[in-house]
């Protein structure tokens, strides 16, 4: 018999999160004599010292922050097995969230969407569009069920899913084309770079090249294309995104002496495939079966 309660351990866990047992009391609802019986009697219980007390503060002893590592390891697994238990008891789920990186296909995301709705016609689908770290930073918060991202998890699923081919280009029109010769990355510093940011709220990332004295930064892949179609700089761009406009004439590859072509590598990523419905998982089948490796 385990002589420690989830319960003790989320109180434990409570007072290192919030600070201090009245302020763990005041943000989780608890008595403060609660959380003080919860934290002794994981003491009593283990023969081990959690917390001292140094003036106002309450700090975790040595062994406290062993058995804190432990404790977060003990409670994410007991939510993961609720979720688990949750999925099995729903059956199918009503909803699926999924954050996919904006140079992933859109043709091919949309006709894998379409054969995922039309089998399960219920189903609402929460679609969320990220550049760079956005998409893992949202499975690693939870917010979505599963990404596609440049960025493979540490902790969680990764799998190679396919590579995104970008080139750089210019308005026809542009200054860099005028010069009709091979370009050095001299030449393109001398020209406004129109780039993508990342859409991740913390630990943000660069791609690409950066060489440009004038650089614009902008939120979205699309506006990005719009830019560099009606002549204000040139960017490093998805062909699977930029097709309509190189074949219309809209934008035309530059010329570089090297590096003519770069490719991205996107993963398929999510935390535990256990607690993933039957609706995820086909959508896994789909883009598994419709993505080009």
């Amino acid at each position: 018999m385990l002589r420690v309660t989830l319960e003790q351990w989320r109180m434990f866990r409570s007072v290192v999160q919030y600070g201090g047992f009245n302020q763990a009391s005041q943000s989780i609802h608890k008595s403060q004599s609660s959380i003080h019986n919860a934290v002794g009697k994981i003491e009593s219980s283990l023969n081990v010292k959690l917390f001292e007390i140094e003036g106002r503060k309450t700090i975790l002893t040595e062994a406290g922050e062993l058995m804190l590592k432990r404790a977060n390891f003990l409670l994410d697994e007991a939510a993961k097995l609720e979720i688990v238990g949750q999925t099995l008891g729903q059956g199918t789920e009503s909803s699926l969230r999924i954050a996919v990186d904006e140079m992933f296909p859109q043709l091919l995301l949309y006709k894998v969407l379409d054969s995922v709705s039309a089998q399960y016609p219920m189903l609402q689908i929460e679609l969320i569009e990220s550049v760079l770290s956005g998409a893992s930073e949202l499975i690693n918060n939870a917010d979505v069920d599963i990404a596609i991202s440049p960025v493979a998890l540490i902790d969680g699923f990764s799998e190679q899913l396919c590579d995104i081919e970008f080139i750089a280009v210019a308005n026809p029109e542009h200054a860099l084309h005028a010069l009709n010769r091979e370009l050095s990355a001299e030449d393109l510093k001398s020209h406004r770079q129109v780039v993508v940011r990342d859409s991740a709220l913390q630990n943000k990332s660069d791609a690409g090249w950066l060489g440009a004295n004038q650089r614009w930064t902008v939120s979205h892949l699309r506006t990005s294309i719009d830019m560099i179609c009606n002549g204000l700089g040139f960017a490093w761009l998805p062909i699977s995104s930029i097709k309509n406009e190189l074949e219309k004439g809209q934008l035309k590859p530059l010329p570089l002496q090297y590096n003519g072509k770069r490719s991205m590598q996107l993963h398929l990523i999510f935390k535990d495939k256990d607690s993933l419905g039957p609706a995820a998982k086909t959508f896994l089948g789909e883009l598994r079966y419709q993505c080009p490796n």
